[in-house]
C-alpha cells in the first residue's frame, strides 16, 4: 500500500510539471536585429559600388568600340576584323572579371547572413535553457507556429538581448 501512494504521487507530480513553451517570430526577429540590417546595408553599398563600375567599363567600352568602328571603315578589312577581334577578347575578359566579383560579393554576404542566423540561433538557445523552457518554437513565414497566445511570444525579449549584445 505504501509503494502505491509513493508512486501516485510521483506521478501526480510528473502529471503536474508542465512543459514550459514559447515562440518567436522569426521574420520579426530578423527585421529588427541590428546586425542583420548591418550586414545587408553593407552588402547593398558593395554591389551598388560593383554596378557603378560595371556602368563605368560599360560606358567606356562603348566609347571604344564606337571610335573603333569610325576608324574600321577606313582599315583594311584584314586589320579591321584582327583588331575587332582583340576588342571583343578585352570586353570578355572584363565581363568575366565583374562576373566574378559579383560571385565573390554575393558569397561573402551570404556567408556573413549565415553567421548572423547561427548567432540567432544560439542566443535563442541560451534563452531557453536560461530561462527554463522546455520548447521555444519558430514562428512567422514558414514557421511551426500558427497561432500562440501573445503572453508567449519572445520575440521582443529576445530580439533586446541580441541589440544590446550586438551593441557591445
Amino acid at each position: 500500500m505504501r509503494r502505491f501512494a509513493v508512486l501516485a504521487s510521483v506521478l501526480i507530480a510528473a502529471a503536474c510539471q508542465q512543459d514550459k513553451i514559447g515562440y518567436v517570430d522569426n521574420i520579426k526577429l530578423m527585421e529588427g536585429y541590428q546586425e542583420k540590417k548591418d550586414v545587408e546595408e553593407k552588402y547593398q553599398a558593395r554591389a551598388e559600388v560593383l554596378t557603378k563600375k560595371r556602368d563605368s567599363i560599360s560606358q567606356a567600352f562603348d566609347l571604344e568600340l564606337k571610335a573603333f568602328q569610325s576608324k574600321a571603315q577606313s582599315m583594311p578589312q584584314t586589320k579591321a576584323q584582327e583588331e575587332y577581334g582583340l576588342i571583343q577578347q578585352r570586353a570578355q575578359f572584363m565581363g568575366q572579371q565583374l562576373q566574378q566579383e559579383e560571385q565573390t560579393l554575393q558569397t561573402t554576404g551570404q556567408t556573413e547572413m549565415d553567421s548572423v542566423v547561427s548567432k540567432v540561433k544560439r542566443e535563442i538557445t541560451a534563452f531557453g535553457k536560461n530561462n527554463g523552457y522546455t520548447y521555444i518554437l519558430g514562428g512567422g513565414e514558414g514557421g511551426s507556429v500558427l497561432y500562440g497566445v501573445e503572453t508567449k511570444d519572445l520575440t521582443e525579449e529576445i530580439l533586446s538581448i541580441l541589440n544590446e549584445k550586438y551593441k557591445q
